[in-house]
């Protein structure tokens, strides 16, 4: 009976040993799985937030064209500046007071989506012809 009792106790040491031992690392299962149910396919990604949106910019005021002045008395009150078209420099004859912005008429071109042709005539003097300026000694577009 002694024999038997310090049997079950070595078993019971034994037993109990092993069950705090580390477990032991199992190789991977490969061949056919067939018969095992596959993991859960992994949860999607969460969307991305969208960038907080910026406030619009404000639109911008196009510039209103000047009014030029061809008006004259005598020819010394004409002279040859830039009035500006819709493709960039134009000169005329046009009051040697009056004021010109040939980056404004570039502004409401664009701002009506339109274009002009581009060229114009040299204009060397300017003269006063009926009290309007006038290129001298030839033809030229006039501003209206």
């Amino acid at each position: 009976m002694r024999l038997i009792a310090s049997i079950l106790i070595s078993l019971t040491i034994a037993l109990s040993l092993t069950s705090c031992a580390a477990p032991t690392a199992t190789e991977p299962a490969t061949g056919n799985l067939a018969g095992s149910t596959p993991p859960p396919p992994p949860a999607p990604p969460a969307p991305p937030s969208a960038p907080p949106m910026s406030s619009p910019t404000p639109p911008r005021p196009v510039r209103a064209e000047v009014t030029i002045d061809t008006s004259c008395k005598t020819s010394a009150d004409c002279a040859v500046k830039n009035v500006g078209n819709c493709c960039g420099a134009m000169p005329a004859c046009v009051n040697k007071d009056s004021p010109t912005d040939p980056a404004a008429v570039q502004a409401a071109c664009a701002a009506k989506g339109m274009m002009s042709v581009c060229g114009f005539a040299e204009i060397s003097a300017c003269q006063c012809d009926n009290g309007r300026c006038a290129p001298a000694g030839g033809t030229a577009p006039q501003v209206q």
